[in-house]
């Protein structure tokens, strides 16, 4: 059976995100030994080494307070994202959490990848999926194309219903009014956006029950209409 897929606004490896992963921690289970999670910087891997250095490190600090045995998964580029070093840790792993960055970029680098499927095998036996931002977007049916200013969309791995998962959601105001409206726009009946607020996250697993988590709220936008859900709320989504 699959884990728990937690799809993050913002906010991974900080410690206001603490009482969600303890929660994303203790739903698997590891028989007494420390959870092994993998962090994987793939979504930033064009932004530079110093930053994937900085995401590998604070993933690492982060979930090792909170008592897992981490692997730091340099995992940046197609090269990459095929070397087989990655492959037994990716499948034994407990935890899988992807870091924001470029959701255009994570999708391309990770689709049909020897890392993918080996995530992938490692969530059909209960490993957790978390995506904070670009992480998360990439489990809807599309991902907005930022180039386009959302005008136009790529596919994506299509494991959720939503036509779109749009991050940072809190902050759809100003100028990000316009994307939001352009990606709306792109509905068509029976499709929805789900959109996640910073520092928070929906949590749930394909066979139903999904929980708002955190700082803020969890929201359904159809192309004329919106449902708001605040933390500790149930959210249904038809999968």
């Amino acid at each position: 059976m699959n884990g728990l897929i937690a799809l993050v606004g913002s906010g991974e490896y900080l410690s206001v995100m603490n009482e969600i992963d303890r929660h994303l921690l203790a739903s698997v289970n590891t028989n007494g030994r420390a959870p092994r999670v993998v962090c994987m910087p793939t979504a930033a891997g064009q932004e530079g080494d110093a930053s994937v250095k900085r995401w590998l490190k604070m993933g690492s600090e982060h979930f090792e307070e909170l008592g897992a045995e981490v692997t730091p998964a340099r995992i940046i580029d197609r090269e990459s994202a095929d070397d087989p070093q990655w492959e037994e840790a990716l499948q034994n792993a407990d935890l899988i959490y992807f870091s924001g960055g470029k959701p255009n970029y994570l999708y391309e680098t990770m689709q049909g990848s020897r890392a993918w499927k080996a995530a992938q095998k490692a969530w059909e036996r209960g490993a957790v999926y978390a995506g904070c931002s670009a992480g998360a977007m990439i489990l809807a049916d599309r991902v907005p194309n930022f180039r386009s200013v959302g005008l136009t969309s790529i596919e994506a791995f299509q494991v959720l219903p939503p036509t779109f998962v749009i991050p940072h959601f809190d902050r759809m105001r100003g100028l990000w009014s316009a994307y939001l409206f352009a990606v709306r726009r792109q509905l068509a009946d029976g499709q929805f956006i789900l959109g996640v607020d910073e520092k928070s996250a929906l949590v749930g697993s394909l066979e139903g029950g999904w929980k708002v988590m955190g700082q803020g709220n969890a929201h359904i936008i159809t192309r004329d209409h919106q449902q708001d859900f605040n933390a500790g709320e149930d959210v249904f989504l038809s999968i």
